[in-house]
Order: C-alpha cells, then sequence, then structure tokens
C-alpha cells in the first residue's frame, strides 16, 4: 500500500480520531465549573498558555527526544527518559492517566492502519515497561514513521491538543461551532512561536510552567458532577 505522508498526517490530526480525546478536558471543566473561564476570550487566554508554557516546553520536547534518538542511530532510551521526565510533570493522576489511555490508544491504532511500517521498537519498549507511550510519544514516533518533519510533527501536536480543548469548551460552555472553529484557527497561528520555543530547548530541559492549570487538574476528581474523565 502506497503511503502518502500528507494525507496520513491529516488522519492523524483529525478531531474525530478515535483515540478517546473527547473523553479528557484535562482540568478544563473544573476552570469552567470554577467559573475561573466563563467567555470565549478567557477560553482563548488558557488556551494560549497552555500551548506556550506546557505543550511546548513539555510534550513538544519528547516528540523532540525522538527525533534526535532517530538521528542517533536508534538509540531509544534517552526518549524514553524524556517521556517520564515530562510525564511525572503532570501533578494530577487523571491527567496522567488520560494521556497514556490515549497514547496506548493511538499506537494500537497507527499499526492497524499502516502495518506496513515498523512499529516494534516502541510496542517492544511499552511491553517491557521501558516506556509508557504517553500521547506525545506515540504521536511522534507516528510522525517519523510517516516521514514528517519534526517541525510538522510538533505543530501537528499543538493542533491536536487545540482541538481537544476546544471541543471539551463547546460541551461546556455557551460557545458555538463557528466561534469554534474561528478560535482554532487563531491558536494554530500561534504554533509557530509554540514550535521556537521547542526549538531552542534541549529535552532534558523539559518544565511546565501552569500551576493554576495544574491545580483544576487535581481537583476535577472532587467534581460534583462531571463530563469529562479528566
Amino acid at each position: 500500500m502506497r503511503l502518502i505522508p500528507w494525507l496520513a498526517m491529516q488522519q492523524l490530526l483529525d478531531s474525530a480520531l478515535p483515540i478517546g480525546g473527547f473523553s479528557h478536558s484535562f482540568g478544563l471543566e473544573t476552570m469552567v465549573q470554577e467559573k475561573r473561564i466563563s467567555t470565549a476570550d478567557q477560553l482563548e487566554r488558557y488556551a494560549e498558555t497552555m500551548l506556550l508554557q506546557s505543550w511546548a516546553t513539555g510534550d513538544a520536547l519528547v516528540v523532540k527526544a525522538l527525533y534526535e534518538a532517530a538521528e542517533e542511530g536508534g538509540d531509544w532510551e534517552r526518549a524514553w527518559r524524556i517521556e517520564r521526565l515530562v510525564h511525572i510533570q503532570r501533578i494530577g493522576s487523571e491527567s496522567r492517566a488520560g494521556t497514556e489511555k490515549m497514547g496506548k490508544r493511538l499506537l494500537q491504532l497507527a499499526a492497524a492502519m499502516h502495518p506496513q511500517l515498523d512499529w516494534e521498537p516502541l510496542q517492544a519498549a511499552y511491553r517491557a515497561g521501558a516506556c509508557l507511550a504517553t500521547h506525545s510519544l506515540v504521536h511522534g514516533f507516528v510522525c517519523l514513521r510517516l516521514g514528517m518533519p519534526l517541525e510538522q510533527a510538533v505543530q501537528g501536536y499543538f493542533y491536536a491538543c487545540i482541538v481537544t480543548c476546544v471541543g471539551s469548551a463547546l460541551r461546556l460552555m455557551s460557545m458555538g461551532q463557528t466561534e469554534g472553529q474561528a478560535m482554532i484557527a487563531r491558536l494554530a497561528a500561534l504554533t509557530e512561536e509554540g514550535w521556537r520555543i521547542a526549538d531552542s530547548l534541549m529535552p532534558e530541559d523539559a518544565y511546565g510552567n501552569v500551576p493554576m492549570a495544574d491545580i483544576m487538574m487535581i481537583r476535577h476528581e472532587t467534581l460534583y458532577s462531571r463530563l469529562f474523565m479528566s
């Protein structure tokens, strides 16, 4: 089967991709219930902060570590270490579980969609407990196997996170589909700045600077009523 990389990438970023992203708000539900986010402008500022202070400085560096490992002949151990470094910085247990569930489902799906590609390094590492197969790690590995450049892989991850965030908000807030799509378009333009941040950092320098979001992720499990798993 002939692979068309850019179309395969589009399928990977489709909001309908069944990896469970629609089940997780990663603390956004708590923000809305506590009325810390009640308008579209506040939501957009929240997404911008997550992009530039969490996804770009943490998850993107997992993707970067994978590409650097591939350039060094497949020394994957460093990438697995960076994944754990980023993952243990997720304070909320629900959010840790959520990104693991999404990653494992994406790996299963990618292997079924493209069986001609070599998934064994990641699958074997997950079976052995060497890696956690979180969403960012699997996304990066899939992009690597599809032959996508690092910059596009990172920006694609940002886009997937943006779509998940806005999609969650559409179910939590009074906001229409047109307004949501316009917001996605504006936030997508910000992925270029996110890439510049990620490009300037070594994977070992990964960090997150979203303390309020972390607190909201922790509080989610004690909400009286919930639409989302995290």
